[in-house]
């Protein structure tokens, strides 16, 4: 998948949907779960975490794996752990910090499970926090799109690591395994992942050219060369081939909702945000919209609250999803009104009205 990171516009996508074998782009959300404890203040870059015979023996040199080469019994700084985990995908600093945080790593797994759910990544299951092979441990290109996403918007003062293009530990100096930050395509971030070939090699990066940045989340590759070939094309006909088409202004009604036992029918319905659409330059290609929700929506709301989303499809493809909100507060309404809308339900449902626009 490939999507515009401002409008959330998805300019391509093939199989997004798929269930795949993440390898080392789970420690994305490992890296989420470290930079929420530090913006949060449990958590400091200069705290330091011993690492344990477990993560020296499963992650570090023995192990013959991705490792910073981390040493048995020393003490790391977590500024230090996430530069071994996120410029060399060092399994050994991803154990480290799994074990620091949670005690172990299958308790921080089920903390990445947490937070996938908490941010409504639903596809996404995790059995480790450094991508050993798991039948049960599976993503979808489209969240892992959406983790990229969230982590650039949230944390833009801990996303530098994964730019930075090297790192000397235990006298050992290693480059990022992340091909695109060679480029020259304004890449600065993010994982590459891959187990064998027969699971295929997946990288989810990031770039920005002229102030516009793209996120790409791709798996099953060939190999290693395909990979970053492959990545570097579809950023490249990605900032290319697009241009903007404005929406809806910040704020602009799009619709309404059917309230249930409001003091009015219906609540109007408006976006924070500008919402804007990449479409092929040139394209003359039909727009759909709708209004999705579960309704009606019991009353009181209050104005800024959250309660559809805006669906827009160019084709056959959603090319964007985006959250909808409401425009003022509703009242509960009197008995008199909400006896009919109970009646009005009871006698056969409401039907949601969608949304069109061209």
């Amino acid at each position: 998948i490939l999507m515009d990171a401002e409008s959330q516009s998805v300019l391509f996508e093939k199989g997004a949907d798929q269930a795949v074998t993440p390898a080392s782009t789970v420690k994305i959300m490992t890296a989420e779960l470290i930079f929420r404890e530090l913006k949060e203040g449990r958590l400091r870059l200069e705290d330091e975490v011993v690492v344990s015979e477990n993560a020296w023996r499963t992650g570090g040199s023995p192990s013959r794996g991705s490792t910073m080469f981390a040493g048995l019994n020393t003490r790391i700084k977590i500024e230090d752990l996430l530069r071994g985990l996120l410029i060399v995908s060092g399994n050994d600093a991803a154990i480290v910090l799994a074990e620091g945080i949670a005690g172990t790593d299958a308790a921080f797994a089920q903390r990445m499970n947490a937070r996938a759910r908490e941010l409504g990544l639903a596809s996404l299951n995790f059995r480790n926090s450094w991508g050993k092979d798991d039948p049960a441990q599976k993503v979808t290109a489209r969240d892992m799109a959406r983790l990229a996403d969230h982590i650039i918007r949230t944390y833009p003062q801990y996303y530098r690591f994964f730019s930075e293009k090297e790192i000397t530990w235990s006298r050992v100096k290693q480059q990022n395994r992340n091909p695109l930050l060679a480029m020259d395509i304004g890449a600065d971030g993010l994982k590459t992942g891959n187990i064998d070939e027969a699971s295929g090699y997946g990288l989810v990066g990031s770039a920005v050219q002229n102030g516009q940045r793209l996120i790409l989340a791709i798996y099953g590759l060939r190999n290693a060369k395909d990979r970053g070939d492959e990545s570097r094309k579809l950023l490249q006909w990605g900032f290319r081939s697009f241009e903007p088409r404005a929406v809806f202004n910040a704020g602009e009604t799009v619709g309404a909702a059917r309230l249930y036992g409001g003091a009015q029918m219906e609540v109007p319905l408006v976006t924070a945000r500008p919402v804007r659409l990449l479409v092929p330059r040139g394209s003359s290609e039909r727009l759909t919209g709708r209004i999705v929700y579960d309704g009606p929506i019991p009353a009181p709301v209050k104005a800024g609250q959250g309660l559809a989303r805006l669906k827009i499809f160019r084709g056959a493809t959603l090319a964007l999803d985006a959250p909808l909100e409401a425009g003022e507060s509703v009242e509960l309404g009197p008995i008199h009104r909400r006896a009919f809308d109970a009646a009005l339900e009871l006698g056969g449902g409401l039907i949601r009205k969608p949304f069109q626009k061209n």
